[in-house]
């Protein structure tokens, strides 16, 4: 066996082909039914989208890692800088910016369809050595399978995986990974948000349609106007001149008003003069019904049930206009906490058995099963009040006073000369402290003698 540095990335694609394939011509076909009516309504419904790409967009802030649990179980110990586990994550996706695009890439896989594809093709690099590895995130629907094949659509291009035997690996063949979120009731079967709102949405889907019917007829069909035979315009006096028909001159002015909105026809009525026993015969007729004004409530009732339905608390779809800026950092952590971090840890357990720890087996790694591919959230979860935290850390000797005054907006112009801060210690230790706590420099220099 060659050395463990010298093995390349077609040998490591090889390693991870082998579970997959020997996975793909056991397994039955799982029920894909319902996930092209939940792409369906990614494409057209904008509370779909915004849940789909809100996970998205969280996921790739997220930072993969190798690791393994600490001796108490609860912890990941990331791995040391040179081990085989870490280089091997290093190079997922070819590096932090693809690893980041990956993991945002498969946020709306798991709300919408609950499952979505790797695949892994080697590429020839710009040297032309062949050791370049292309990562693709791919939907259910562009995977085929056929007998103990698989067929997947890349950019209109037809890429073939055989599963073939498991001990004979083709090094040049592609690699692909199905990652999803296993349904209670049928493990082999995905389940997502998006699955259990199906009949939600198509609720949603009517009264969008209601809604829009309504607004159209309320515009092109403002009811029937019931006027007294006869009734007509004075004639304009000029010599000859006749009296102007009054359908006419509705007509005109409807049309008048539909070609410019801001023209005096869209807002002023019109005058009228007709003998007064006729006033009382003249009537509108609307054909509105109490069901407009239910239609819309309706609609925002299921908009809100939907919301309710996602991993993430309500308020992240619907908005956070009524939470202050407390409020909103605990609903951002629960988000994270219950929508984004279960979705992690399912790509990266999927990274974990089907791409590291073959690799590591492959290679004679010692351990080769305790090492994981993990995720850091860190980057998501920014404090609301970070200058006041700034503060108490560097109270606590945690960070600098260069640090501290970053975050608490100031920069290093106004930092402290010694003799500044040594009266700020004299002055905090008048007052019964020692002068902890507060961003000033430290030194063991004799103050400055202040200029005459």
């Amino acid at each position: 066996m060659t050395s463990r540095r010298r093995r390349g990335p077609r040998e490591l694609t090889a390693a991870a082909a082998r579970f997959v394939e020997r996975r793909l011509s056991r397994a039955k076909e799982p029920n894909q039914s319902w996930q092209e009516a939940a792409w369906e309504y990614y494409s057209t419904t904008p509370e779909v989208r915004f849940a789909a790409t809100w996970a998205g967009n969280a996921m790739g802030g997220a930072r993969l890692y190798a690791g393994r649990r600490s001796a108490d179980g609860t912890s990941i110990e990331p791995a040391p800088d040179g081990h085989r586990a870490t280089e091997i994550v290093a190079a997922i996706a070819g590096g932090p910016l693809g690893q980041s695009q990956l993991l945002a890439a498969f946020g709306p896989h798991l709300v919408v369809a609950g499952e979505g594809w790797i695949l892994i093709r080697p590429t020839e690099t710009p040297t032309g050595d062949g050791d370049g590895q292309e990562w693709r995130v791919l939907s259910v629907l562009e995977m085929r399978r056929q007998g103990n094949d698989l067929t997947a659509e890349i950019d209109g291009e037809e890429v073939k995986i055989p599963a073939g035997d498991p001990d004979r690996i083709d090094p040049e063949g592609p690699v692909a990974i199905r990652v999803w979120d296993p349904h209670p009731r049928k493990h082999l079967e995905a389940d997502s948000p998006v699955r259990a709102s199906l009949g939600l949405l198509e609720e949603l889907r009517v009264l969008s349609a209601s809604v829009i019917a309504i607004a159209r007829s309320r515009l092109a069909g403002r009811g029937v106007l019931l006027l007294p035979q006869g009734a007509r315009f004075p004639s304009s006096g000029e010599p000859g001149g006749d009296e102007d028909d009054l359908m006419e001159v509705f007509l005109e002015v409807a049309q008048a008003a539909i070609r410019d909105p801001e023209s005096a026809a869209a807002a002023v009525p019109i005058l009228l003069e007709v003998p007064p026993e006729t006033i009382g015969q003249i009537q509108r007729l609307t054909f509105e019904s109490a069901f407009d004004d239910t239609a819309i409530r309706l609609r925002e009732e299921a908009i809100r049930r939907f919301a309710t339905g996602l991993e993430v608390p309500a308020e992240i779809l619907l908005g956070l206009g009524d939470a202050n800026h407390w409020s909103a950092w605990a609903l951002q952590e629960e988000a994270i906490r219950l929508g984004v971090e279960p979705k992690l840890a399912t790509v990266a357990d999927a990274l974990t058995t089907q791409w590291l720890r073959p690799i590591l087996e492959a290679e004679n790694v010692p351990d080769a099963h305790e090492w994981l591919v993990w995720y850091d959230t860190a980057p998501l979860r920014v404090r609301t009040n970070r200058a006041q935290v700034a503060l108490e850390a560097f109270g606590l000797g945690l960070i600098s006073g260069a640090a501290a005054r970053r975050e608490t907006g100031f920069d290093e112009a106004d930092a402290p000369t010694a003799a500044e801060a040594a009266q700020a210690r004299a002055t905090a230790g008048r007052r019964g402290g020692d002068g902890e706590g507060l961003p000033v420099e430290e030194t063991t220099r004799p103050p400055e003698e202040p200029a005459a």
